[in-house]
């Protein structure tokens, strides 16, 4: 069995403040995981530390058989919690710009932003500047960048946050189909739902310590 993340003994404080204490997780190549807990939990600092935007304090990261995500970005997809698009630019050339930075060529990009952008409810907005959409919209858009490339590692943080119900249907039938492409997804949640419909297993933290892993056959 291949691993696609693989974490041991991690810790994290800022200051006298223990974010993450002694996190383990494993998770397959091709598992859909989801990361659950309240807000405040350290999900976000889990997610942070996996994708080496903060390091340890102590224990080891592993990222697609890597030392750290550094090692292996052109393969993993990364929708952050905090939302972020460069406004002035039009949506099409925000998508290439992204694809670019994966090594994805222009035209294998632009087929496949059209498709995924219509998944999404957004067919007319390809040429449109980003900062006349909706927050709603744009989350979309930076959704279709997270995956445009078709990465091994998808990893959201609270990708439904925020959006309304329609638009978290459409989001769920893309992580769906990503799901069967193969794709290893992690992504946080504090939605129990959200988690039971579309995980293989469920990882909950609280207050920086794992407290539940298991498959979801066996919490049903």
């Amino acid at each position: 069995m291949q691993t696609a993340l693989k974490l041991q003994g991690v810790e994290k404080s800022f200051g006298e403040q223990k974010a993450v204490t002694a996190l383990e997780l494993t998770v397959p190549s091709g598992e859909t995981c989801g990361l659950i807990g309240p807000s405040g939990a350290g999900k976000t600092t889990s997610i942070r530390l996996i994708m080496s935007i903060l390091f340890p304090d102590a224990g080891t990261v592993e990222v697609l058989g890597r030392a750290s995500a550094l090692e292996a970005k052109d393969r993993i997809g990364y929708l952050p919690e905090e939302r972020g698009v460069y406004r002035k630019m039009r949506v099409w050339a925000f998508l290439k710009y992204l694809a670019g930075l994966k090594g994805m060529p222009e035209g294998k990009a632009e087929p496949r932003a059209k498709e995924l952008l219509a998944e999404l409810g957004l067919e007319d907005v390809l040429q449109k500047k980003c900062e006349d959409l909706s927050k709603g919209m744009l989350q979309r858009v930076q959704f279709v960048g997270s995956i445009l490339h078709q990465p091994e590692l998808l990893i959201l943080d609270e990708p439904f946050s925020g959006l309304d119900p329609v638009s978290v249907r459409a989001l769920k039938g893309v992580i769906a189909a990503e799901r069967r492409r193969g794709t290893t997804i992690l992504f946080s949640t504090h939605v129990m739902a959200q988690a039971e419909e579309l995980c293989d297993r469920v990882v909950m933290i609280h207050k920086g310590r794992k407290v539940l892993d298991e498959s979801m056959n066996t919490l049903r």
